[in-house]
C-alpha cells in the first residue's frame, strides 16, 4: 500500500530520562487537554510524544486507560482498540492492578517485569521493565502514567512480529465476514464505517463516485461525491456533526488530505497537530469546524479502487487521544480498503444490472395492448424487495378476429436480466403463434415446442384465457401456471379448476383447454406466484387465503387490483420486502350479448 504522510520525522535516537519524563508529561497533557507548565508547548510536547521511541501510556484515577501512543502498542503488542476506555483490570495489565492501586495509595514509583505475578500479561512479550510513576496535579496523584523501559529481545520481538501477523490476518478475516453480507452500497459502506470504530479510528466516512463519473484517478477535481457512511465513537457524537451526513452529497476542496488521495490514487496521512495543518487537510470550512471540535489530529483518507477503477474514499481520523497513524496502520487499513472496495464494486455492478433488467422489463411491461371495446383490462407489476430484484413475471393481450381477446399471464423461472431477456422471447413467440388463430391448447403446444429448441432459454409457466364475449365464453389453457380467480358480485371469490400441464420450454406437451361461461359483471384475475405464495407455506393454504378475500366486484378495475395488493402483498415503509416479483391483470366483460352458455368441457 503507497500512502503520502505529512510526518517529517527521520527515525528515532535512544531516549534518555528527560525524554521519558517529557513524554510522561505529555501523555497527561493529551489525555486532559491541559498544560504542565506555562512555558511549555502543547504542540512541541504532543509530537515529541508522537516521536518518542519508549512506550507511554496514561491511566486515570480509575485506573481507565486514557492514552497510549505508538511506542506503547509496538512494546507491547496490544491495540489500541483493547486499551482505551477500559479499566485495567479487563485488559493484559490485569495482573499489575494491585501494583497500579498502590501507586496511586502511596504515590510512589514501581518497577516490574512483565510475565510475572504482579505484571503484565500475554500477548504482552515478557521480560520487559515496566515503569508505573503517579501522575499528580495540585498535589493530588491524578493517575498513572505507564513507561516502558527497554525493548524486547530477538525473541521476544520475533514473537511479537508473529503475533503482530496473526493480528492483522484475524482482523482481515473479521472483516471479510463483516464487510459486504448485502449486496447493496450504502449497507456495504455502513458495514465498514462501524468496523473500522473503534478498531483502526475515532471518526470515519465513506463516499463513493456517482455512478457516472470518471473512475481513474486525477479526473475527480471538483466532483460531488456521495456520502454512503459515517460513524464516530461515543464520546464524538456530541462534538461532531459533519456537514454531509449518509445520503447526501460531499465535494472535496483542492489541496485536502481527500483530494489529494482521489487525485494520485494513494493513501494520504496528514498528521495535524496545529490548527493551521488541520485547515489545510480539511476537506472544507464546515469540515474543518467538526474536526476543531472534535480535537482530531491525524487524518487517513484512503482511495476505494476495485478492478483498477475508483469507487470511493475511506476517511479515518483520531484525537490526541491516541497516537497518529503509523506507515504498518497504513498499509494495514490499505489492504482492508482494497477488500472493501472489491464488495462496494460488485453491490454497485449488482445494482447497474438490476437497474437494466428492470427498464427493460418496465419497457416490455407496458400497459395492455389494444383490446376490443366488449373488454376491459387493467394489470400491476411490482418488483421484489427494496433491492428492485427483477424477475421473469409478465403479462401480455392480444386482440383477435370476432371481438375476442387473448389474456396471458406468465412466469420465468429465475431473476435479473437472464429472466427479462427469456420474458422477452416468450412474448414475442407468443405473439407469432397467437397470430395463427388456435385454440389457447394448441398455442401452449407450439410455443411450448418452439421454446424448447432453444437450450438457453429458460421454463416458465403460463395462463392463457380467451375472452369471447360474442359466444358468452371463456376459453383457459394453463401451463403449470397457478388457477385464475373469478369475482362475481353476490358470491365468495371462486378459484377456477383448470387442467395443469407442464410448464413451458420442457418439451413435453400435453396441455388441455377448459371453457367457462362468460358474464357481465363478472371479474377474472390472473396472477402470478408472487401474489399469494410464502415461504415455508402450503400452497393450498396460500390459494385459500385469495379464496377468502371479499374483493368489490363493481366499480373500478383499478379499485379491485388495489384491494387485492393491500391484501396479499407487502405495502408500506414498515412492511417486509416481498420474497418475489408480481403481476396481476383483471378482465371485464361489457354488456351480455345473446347466445348459448355451455358449460364446462375438456378438449383435448
Amino acid at each position: 500500500m503507497r500512502f503520502r504522510s505529512g510526518n517529517g520525522g527521520e527515525g528515532a535516537t535512544p531516549a534518555g530520562q528527560d525524554d521519558r519524563s517529557l513524554a510522561a508529561a505529555a501523555a497527561a497533557l493529551a489525555a486532559n487537554g491541559g498544560s504542565v507548565t506555562a512555558g511549555d508547548s502543547p504542540d512541541l510536547l504532543r509530537k515529541v510524544l508522537a516521536l518518542a521511541p519508549v512506550g507511554v501510556a496514561l491511566l486515570d484515577e480509575r485506573l481507565r486507560w486514557q492514552y497510549l501512543n505508538a511506542a506503547f502498542t509496538t512494546a507491547t503488542g496490544l491495540r489500541r482498540a483493547d486499551l482505551l476506555g477500559r479499566p485495567v483490570a479487563a485488559t493484559a495489565f490485569a495482573g499489575a492492578a494491585g501494583t497500579l492501586r498502590r501507586v496511586l495509595a502511596d504515590g510512589r514509583d514501581r518497577e516490574h517485569a512483565t510475565g510475572g505475578p504482579d505484571g503484565a500479561g500475554a500477548p504482552v512479550p515478557a521480560g520487559l521493565r515496566v515503569r508505573y510513576r503517579p501522575l499528580e496535579a495540585d498535589g493530588h496523584v491524578t493517575g498513572v502514567v505507564i513507561v516502558v523501559l527497554d525493548d524486547p529481545g530477538p525473541e521476544q520481538e520475533l514473537r511479537r512480529e508473529l503475533a503482530q501477523a496473526r493480528a492483522r490476518l484475524a482482523l482481515l478475516d473479521a472483516a471479510t465476514e463483516r464487510i459486504g453480507t448485502t449486496l447493496d452500497v450504502d449497507t456495504t459502506c455502513a458495514e465498514l464505517a462501524s468496523f473500522a470504530v473503534p478498531r483502526l479510528a475515532e471518526l470515519v466516512t465513506v463516499d463513493v463516485l456517482p455512478p457516472d463519473s470518471p473512475a481513474r484517478p486525477g479526473r475527480t477535481r471538483g466532483l460531488r461525491l456521495h456520502r454512503a457512511a459515517a460513524h464516530c465513537t461515543g464520546s464524538l457524537r456530541t462534538a461532531v456533526t459533519e456537514p454531509a451526513r449518509p445520503g447526501e452529497s460531499v465535494r472535496y476542496r483542492d489541496g485536502s488530505a481527500a483530494a489529494r488521495a482521489l487525485a494520485a490514487g494513494v493513501a494520504v496521512l496528514a498528521d495535524v497537530p496545529t490548527d493551521g495543518q488541520l485547515a489545510d487537510a480539511a476537506p472544507g470550512p464546515a469540515s474543518l469546524a467538526a474536526y476543531r471540535a472534535a480535537g482530531l489530529t491525524s487524518l487517513l483518507a484512503v482511495p476505494l479502487a476495485a478492478r483498477g477503477q475508483l469507487v470511493g474514499l475511506l476517511t479515518l481520523a483520531r484525537t490526541a487521544a491516541s497516537p497518529g497513524f503509523t506507515p504498518e496502520e497504513a498499509a494495514l487499513i490499505g489492504d482492508l480498503a482494497a477488500r472493501a472496495a472489491t464488495s462496494v464494486d460488485n453491490a454497485r455492478r449488482y445494482a447497474r444490472s438490476q437497474g437494466i433488467a428492470l427498464e427493460l422489463q418496465r419497457a416490455l411491461l407496458s400497459e395492455p395492448g389494444n383490446p376490443h371495446q366488449n373488454i376491459e383490462l387493467s394489470a400491476r407489476y411490482l418488483p421484489s424487495g427494496t433491492s428492485s430484484v427483477v424477475g421473469g413475471d409478465w403479462y401480455e393481450t392480444v386482440r383477435l378476429p370476432f371481438g375476442r381477446t387473448l389474456l396471458v399471464m406468465g412466469d420465468v423461472m429465475g431473476h435479473g436480466v437472464e429472466a427479462a431477456v427469456d420474458m422477452s422471447t416468450y412474448r414475442s413467440t407468443l405473439r407469432d403463434v397467437a397470430g395463427m388463430d388456435l385454440p389457447p391448447h394448441r398455442i401452449l403446444r407450439q410455443l411450448d415446442t418452439v421454446i424448447a429448441a432453444n437450450d438457453s432459454a429458460r421454463p416458465a409457466t403460463c395462463l392463457l384465457a380467451l375472452a369471447d364475449p360474442g359466444r358468452n365464453r371463456w376459453t383457459l389453457s394453463s401451463a403449470g401456471h397457478l388457477p385464475p380467480a373469478l369475482i362475481a358480485p353476490g358470491r365468495p371469490t371462486e378459484l377456477l379448476q383448470i387442467p395443469t400441464g407442464p410448464p413451458l420450454g420442457t418439451g413435453l406437451g400435453g396441455y388441455e383447454q377448459v371453457t367457462r361461461e362468460l358474464l357481465p359483471g363478472e371479474t377474472l384475475l390472473l396472477y402470478t406466484d408472487g401474489l399469494v405464495e410464502r415461504r415455508d407455506e402450503d400452497i393450498d393454504v396460500s390459494l385459500a387465503r385469495l379464496a377468502a378475500l371479499r374483493l368489490p366486484a363493481a366499480g373500478e378495475l383499478d379499485d379491485l387490483l388495489d384491494a387485492v395488493l393491500h391484501a396479499l402483498a407487502p405495502t408500506g415503509p414498515t412492511a417486509p420486502a416481498a420474497e418475489d416479483d408480481i403481476a396481476v391483470l383483471a378482465a371485464r366483460p361489457g354488456a351480455r350479448q345473446d347466445g348459448p352458455a355451455p358449460g364446462a368441457t375438456v378438449l383435448r
